[in-house]
């Protein structure tokens, strides 16, 4: 038999090498058709005489799969939302029997009566590494590129297709739970320490090793298949068990609040699977996984997490029709902290850098910046000297503007001050060639005003990177009134190149995410001022999802940076501009007490030396007189600091800052972390219903203020019955054009 996307090859001992090679794809994933041919392939590997076991294995480069495609997942939840309209129970019955496929897919493969082992030699995740344990041996290669991992609980659902079954099955509850309610991935040699691995082994002997399984006489029975088995680590009900599970309950709700619904299910599954028989075990995580796929949690965290997120890396915001740019110089203007760390990301993406500053000594302060970057990596075992030596020989530190001859891209990085950079902006261009693009990675002036300072404003482009640039995935694309579309396809070319996610939005005052960030940090001054314990705001935060505190927030992006952008703001647009609470509550902090944030280890926290942890500065609490802590609404605390934000956005949306919701959502989650479990600030609206947003709104506005005044596009949306993914639909011109 043929298939589209396996060859199947029998030698001589009469093993089956399976090799799964999507064509046109640069990753194996798992569709109806796929599956489609592997239940085909599992019957010819039962059904002929001839073949005694089955190896599988990938035929892509480093890579074993991904996991679950971004399309199947999109169309089950189109499919449930459209049948749910019709009949409720019915559509609970279809994405029940579409739930169960895979599992009963691995399962039929793993009961099939021939041996099968998986060789995996790259990255194996998600529905990948189920299959893997559902195969009766594994080997994996001993190479970087080799990571495992069931990273569903990271988008809103869990591992539904076997694996909360199988993993405590084959490894210790703890490290099971461990595992798969962090979605963290594991190197080939903490899966087999785990026992979920039975073999790493060099690359170049995979496929022998895997073949030599079964040759030795690999058992085609699971060992939960067989009568007398018992669970590694003890029973549920043992003594080890009574040690676990009350303290791995505590723990799920310390780490999650209980936001994450699949999170939870894990436990549940674990927990009420390991005491039944495993084909039970499996029809209980079936119903879980139907269960969990119905919630707004899911359905906006897969959205987002995994569909828009994917959508717009693959430059879904691209203009149509430019040419792709290979970059082969990049420069970069001031080598302090945020242009250090975007010349290390280009160098680590392998493309020629240029660091320019005042003087070589600064150029090389930046430069030592990636240095030891990669030395932190090298002691973690994440890069190698010759890692080192590669990275460093791409970036060229200079004072020298004429070194700038032959860039694709100049990110301009220097101080934020607008002389500063219209100096910076001149030079520059005029050591460039006509078609290369400028970028300034300004934070809060806008592009447009810097753009004058071009003679190329259709080449002038705002790229706004976050701190540390290393660490934070999203950038923001800042278009001028001129910016043309190569411009734009340059830089969303340049933001993928270094692996980084791309969002467009258009010129304002802070773009998009600093207003957000700013509604935020503004919200807790306010509480701060009414007498709200400041560990009430903190927590109150962190148990509504966000993973930073806004006072912890705003000591990170420093109080007097806060400071500086309230005095500008009232410079440009006027006193009414800031609140004067909050212009005193700063000038306090800054100007009396001398507290600036972390960079100087006091502001609204204070940062003692290591090994002590940072705390609360107990005078914080008398700035303002106290409210009775039990005379707060904690439920109202929460939703205060979601819905400042959540307006924020809308009101970007209104203006036309964003236009894209995709962008909107992912963003304000990789930016800053807004409560991933409702799938970002747009999708919480949309979650909770535009309508039932509005009247919170309006409820919270006659209590605390103007802040929370519900923008005129809701107030539509909400008559009209929209969304924000029905009203501004990022699909509808590509439906169109198809």
């Amino acid at each position: 038999m043929t298939y589209k996307n396996f060859t199947v090859e029998t030698d001589e001992d009469g093993i089956a090498l399976v090799t799964w090679d999507m064509p046109d794809k640069s990753m194996n994933v798992f569709t109806e058709e796929v599956m489609d041919e592997l239940d085909a392939i599992v019957d010819q590997v039962a059904g002929d005489d001839a073949i005694k076991g089955a190896v599988l294995t990938s035929g892509k480069k480093d890579s074993f799969s991904g996991g679950a495609d971004i399309t199947m997942l999109k169309r089950m939840f189109d499919i449930l939302q459209n049948e749910k309209a019709k009949d409720p129970q019915k559509a609970t019955e279809m994405l029940f029997e579409n739930a169960g496929r895979m599992s009963q897919l691995f399962r039929k493969l793993e009961t099939c009566g021939k041996p099968w082992v998986s060789a995996i030699n790259g990255t194996c995740m998600g529905g990948a590494f189920e299959v893997s344990l559902a195969c009766h041996g594994r080997v994996a290669a001993d190479s970087p590129a080799v990571k495992l991992a069931l990273p569903e609980v990271k988008i809103g659902i869990f591992p539904g297709a076997g694996g909360t079954q199988r993993v405590p099955r084959l490894t210790n509850q703890q490290d099971a739970l461990q595992m798969m309610t962090q979605g963290s991935n594991l190197k080939p040699s903490r899966a087999k320490a785990m026992g979920l691995i039975d073999e790493v082994v060099a690359p170049k002997k995979l496929i022998d090793a895997a073949k030599k399984m079964i040759r030795n006489g690999l058992d085609p029975v699971q060992p939960w298949d067989k009568k007398g088995f018992k669970l590694p680590g003890g029973a549920i009900y043992s003594a080890a068990g009574g040690n676990l599970w009350p303290a791995a309950s505590a723990i799920l709700r310390r780490e999650t609040n209980m936001n994450y619904p699949g999170a939870a299910a894990i436990l549940k599954c674990v927990y009420e699977g390991l005491q039944v028989p495993f084909d039970t075990g499996l029809k209980i995580e079936q119903r879980y996984f139907t269960q969990v796929l119905q919630t707004t949690e899911a359905g906006s965290m897969i959205r987002s997490l995994f569909v828009s997120l994917q959508e717009l890396n693959k430059g879904a915001r691209r203009p149509e029709g430019v040419k792709p740019t290979k970059f082969r110089k990049i420069g970069v203007l001031g080598a302090g902290f945020m242009g250090a760390g975007i010349a290390y990301v280009t160098a680590k993406a392998g493309i020629p850098v240029v660091l320019l500053d005042r003087d070589m000594e600064s150029a090389e302060k930046g430069k030592k910046h990636s240095e030891d970057l990669v030395s932190k990596a090298m002691q973690k075992g994440r890069a190698s000297e010759d890692d080192k030596q590669k990275l460093l020989s791409l970036i060229t530190p200079t004072a020298d503007y004429a070194d700038l001859d032959g860039c694709d891209l100049i990110v301009e990085a220097v101080f934020e001050d607008s002389e500063v950079k219209k100096s910076a902006t001149e030079q520059a261009e005029a050591v460039l060639k006509p078609s290369a693009v400028f970028a300034s990675n300004t934070s809060t002036i806008p592009i447009t005003g810097l753009a004058k300072n071009s003679k190329r404003p259709k080449n002038f482009i705002g790229i706004h990177f976050f701190s540390p640039v290393d660490k934070m995935m999203l950038v923001e694309i800042i278009l001028g009134k001129r910016t043309g579309d190569k411009a734009l396809a340059v830089a969303i070319d340049y933001v993928r190149a270094i692996r980084k996610t791309p969002i467009v939005v258009n010129d304002t005052r802070g773009f998009y995410v600093n207003r957000c960030v700013i509604r935020y940090m503004n919200e807790a001054h306010n509480m701060l001022i009414e007498g709200v314990p400041p560990a009430m705001i903190e927590n109150a935060a962190k148990m509504a999802g966000m993973p930073v505190g806004p006072l912890a927030l705003n000591d990170e992006t420093a109080i007097d940076l806060s400071q500086k952008i309230m005095k500008q703001t009232i410079r440009d647009i006027g006193e009414k501009a800031v609140d004067p609470r909050h212009m005193e509550l700063v000038n306090t902090m800054v100007d009396k007490h001398g507290r600036l944030g972390r960079k100087n280890g006091k502001g609204f926290y204070d940062y003692p030396a290591k090994p002590a942890k940072k705390h609360l500065w107990p005078d914080l609490k008398t700035l303002y007189p106290q409210q009775d802590a039990d005379s707060i609404d904690f439920e109202e605390l929460k939703q205060r600091l979601l819905v400042a934000i959540a307006l924020e956005a809308a009101r970007v949306m209104e203006e036309g800052i964003v236009t894209d919701p995709r962008e909107a959502d992912v963003g304000s989650i990789l930016a800053f972390g807004f409560a991933p479990y409702t799938g970002g600030t747009l999708s919480y609206i949309d979650g909770m219903g535009v309508s039932n947003f509005v009247d919170l709104a309006n409820r919270l506005r006659r209590k605390y203020g103007a802040q929370f005044k519900v923008p005129k596009l809701l107030k539509q949306m909400a008559e009209n019955g929209e969304t924000f993914y029905t009203r501004f639909d990022p699909y509808a011109t590509m439906d169109q054009a198809a």
